[in-house]
This record gives C-alpha cells, structure tokens and sequence, in this order.
C-alpha cells in the first residue's frame, strides 16, 4: 500500500510519518518512511539545491523539473521495490506537491505538470493521502520556531503559501476517494489519533 502525507509548510508530516511508521512496525508490518525532495543519495543532494536560500533565482519550471528528477529517482531505488515486496510505503510528499506548489502556487499549466509527471512515476500513483490541513499563517509560524531548518520555500509570500493551500483542498475536493483531510492545527497526538485510525481502517479494508 502506498500513502503519501500532504499538507503546507508546518502541518506535521514529517513527524506524523514517524510515528505511523514506528505504530505499523509494531502491529507487525513491513513498512518503509520516505521523504521528498530525497530519500535518495542523488534525491538528498537534489534536495540541498532546492531547499537552499541562496537560489532565489530558481525559476518555477526549475523547480518542477528539479523536485520530478528526485521523484523519478525515489520511485525506481525505493517505492516501486518496497511495494513489490508487499511493504507498505508512507511518503512525505509525493507528486501532489508539485501540482500545489508549482502548479498552484506559482501558478504553472497543472494539466502539463500532471503529463510530464506520468511518465516521472511510471504510473505509481497512491492507494491513500492524507492531507494535513493548516493556515499558512500557523504553519510558517510553527516553521519560524526552527529557524535553522527555514527553507527557500518556506520564504515565499504568504499569498503563495495560501495558493498553495487552496490547491491542496481543490486536489483533495476532485479525488474524495483517495484524499482524507485532517486537522492539522490540533495537538500532535490528536493529529496521530485521526491519521491512524484512517490508515488502520483502510488497511483492514484491503
């Protein structure tokens, strides 16, 4: 089973990701936590160029272009072997990114991002994603907390931030089957709670 974690900047993937991960290790399961950009040697130096605060001049189609070659590359070394092996595959981030922030956000032809990224994924698409739902106001205040993990990304204004937002929940709205939207401005433990039950539910279902 596939599951990606989506949400704005500060909504908690990342430790969401962790604690499913450590809850389905327990109940038994075989299951693998990745990230994007990363989760690869060539993904993680991807990363480094995207995340960096110096490229301000990075255009938007870079960006696109730089965030597939990540994908293509986490999809071929990790998720497509770990799927078929039966593992389940938690994914922080995952293609819906690239349509909300360089889609939405910076306002690219979505349709063009979504064929260039078929061929990206090779077809891979997610059985689950969970949206972790955030103002970008509380999000990128939770993000100033850590300012050493402050991002080029997390930089941009807060009106992309909440064009960003809008094409997650617009996502979400056109797929009810996949998408599962979740809270993420309550506590930590209450965010896992709601998250859990969600997958354990989809999990007894398959």
């Amino acid at each position: 089973m596939f599951v990606t974690l989506e949400g704005p900047e500060g909504s908690g993937k990342t430790t969401l990701c962790a604690r499913l991960e450590h809850m389905l290790v327990k109940k038994g399961h075989q299951v693998i936590c990745v990230r994007e950009p990363g989760g690869t040697v060539i993904g993680q130096q991807v990363r480094d160029v995207l995340l960096d605060q110096r490229n301000t001049g990075m255009l938007p189609e870079t960006e696109f272009l730089l965030f597939s070659a990540s994908r293509a590359q986490l999809i071929r070394e990790v998720v497509m072997p770990h799927l078929e092996s039966g593992a389940i595959v938690l994914c922080d981030r995952f293609l819906d990114s690239s349509l909300a922030y360089q889609g939405y956000g910076h306002r690219l032809d979505v349709g063009v991002l979504e064929k260039i990224s078929s061929f990206v994924t090779s077809g891979i698409a997610p059985d689950m994603t969970i949206l972790l739902d955030i103002s970008p106001d509380e999000g990128l205040s939770r993000r100033k907390q850590d300012p050493e993990s402050w991002n080029r990304l997390d930089a941009y204004s807060i009106d992309f931030h909440e064009r960003v937002r809008k094409g997650f929940l617009r996502l979400a709205e056109n797929s009810p089957n996949r998408w599962k939207v979740v809270d993420a401005s309550q506590s930590e433990d209450a965010i896992f709670t709601e998250a859990s039950t969600i997958l354990l539910s989809a999990l007894d279902k398959r």
